[in-house]
């Protein structure tokens, strides 16, 4: 119990906590035609789903902020995949890791990749991982002339 008489309800939230869950707002969004920011609102303070982390709030904010540049960026180095036919978790992995490579200036380009890969292990397909890091890869090849520019 904490000095307020409430339960604790677990430790700060690790990064790759709040990535996957960052991707699991996004990806729920999409599938219901929503803003991810407007379904973050609702959640954050309630006590029905757990704590959500500061990075997933700043996640969800910079991904729906930049949303457009980065399905253009995610539409020019997919290699023969349009965004429509992307899984849409992939593509919910695929937007959080364009952001983190991009404009997350505390995570270094490795780590954006290396975390896009790890989510995409634990919720999608078997081919989703290799898939997320070419995808990324490409983009983390020129992130800093994108960085440059945007």
């Amino acid at each position: 119990m904490s000095s307020t008489g409430s339960p604790k309800r677990g430790g700060p939230i690790g990064r790759r906590a709040a990535r996957k869950r960052a991707v699991e707002m996004l990806y729920e969004a999409a599938q219901r035609g929503s803003d991810a920011v407007t379904l973050l609102a609702g959640r954050v303070g309630s006590t029905e789903v757990d704590p959500i982390g500061d990075y997933t709030i700043s996640l969800v904010e910079g991904v729906t902020a930049r949303r457009e540049q980065i399905d253009e960026l995610l539409a020019e180095h997919a290699q023969g995949w349009s965004l429509d036919r992307m899984p849409p978790v992939d593509l919910a992995v695929l937007r959080v890791g364009v952001y983190e490579l991009l404009w997350a200036t505390d995570v270094p380009d490795p780590v954006a990749i290396d975390e896009a890969v790890g989510i995409a292990k634990e919720l999608s397909t078997d081919d989703s991982p290799r898939f997320v890091n070419g995808v990324l890869g490409r983009i983390g090849s020129i992130a800093d002339r994108l960085r440059a520019v945007l």
